[in-house]
């Protein structure tokens, strides 16, 4: 017999602002994201979504920007800030929005502070974000993100320590051969954390001056780390 699925709950309507979410690659940033997006029905944007929208809409930004990488140079801050302008514009962010990956550079995080304090939001005020960051030690992230596997048909992740596949390296899914991402060989996963670290956690000390911070342990079960963001969420709404 089949089993039914099982029905998923209905949004909590309710305006829960903007939400920051900081973290290093392989802290389960992208997981939460998605969850606390479900639960309130509201946007999770990614700029790396934004970007690729805009290129492949051939926007004037998009236009930009896809010269900009075709010379080989990273898209300016200037750039991804007016394309986050614009997206904050649309009416599924008055209640809420997830900013997953952005800001990503102290330049960013002062523009959207000035852009949150001074400006409107889908036509509506909007309130101070509620910034959190998942940590996560390097050992950790280091075995999270080299169990990685792949499947190049259907895109769906797993991981040979939390959560292998039925059978070794097929896709419960359609049976592919999963394969371990470029991104994911150990040379590569060390240099992107060191990366963040470079860039990323000024922003940590940004937003902690500013008593804007709460930082979320990483490293127990998911359903603990959702529970706790939903509760400071929760608060600030």
């Amino acid at each position: 017999m089949t089993m039914s699925a099982q029905p998923q709950p209905e949004p909590v309507v309710k305006n829960v602002g903007p939400i920051i979410l900081l973290g290093p690659p392989g802290a389960g940033k992208g997981t939460q994201a998605k969850r606390i997006a479900a639960r309130y029905g509201i946007p999770q944007i990614s700029t790396g979504d934004l970007l690729r929208d805009n290129v492949a809409r051939g926007t004037p930004l998009g236009r930009r920007a896809k010269e900009t990488m075709g010379r080989g140079e990273l898209v300016s801050d200037d750039l991804v800030n007016q394309m986050v302008d614009y997206r904050l514009q649309d009416e599924d962010c008055a209640r809420g929005f997830i900013l997953d990956g952005y800001p990503r550079t102290l330049g960013q995080a002062e523009w959207l502070e000035d852009f949150l304090e001074h400006h409107g939001v889908a036509g509506h005020v909007c309130g101070r974000p509620l910034v959190m960051s998942i940590t996560v030690g390097y050992n950790e992230l280091l075995h999270r993100l080299s169990g990685r596997l792949s499947c190049p048909t259907c895109g769906r992740i797993y991981n040979v320590h939390s959560q292998p596949p039925r059978a070794d390296k097929l896709c419960d899914v359609d049976g592919s051969a999963l394969i371990t991402r470029p991104d994911d060989r150990e040379e590569v996963i060390a240099e992107r954390l060191k990366s963040y670290e470079r860039q990323t956690l000024p922003l940590v000390e940004f937003y902690k001056q500013r008593g804007e911070l709460l930082e979320l342990h990483g490293a127990r079960p998911a359903e603990e780390v959702f529970a706790e963001a939903l509760k400071a969420i929760e608060h600030k709404a």
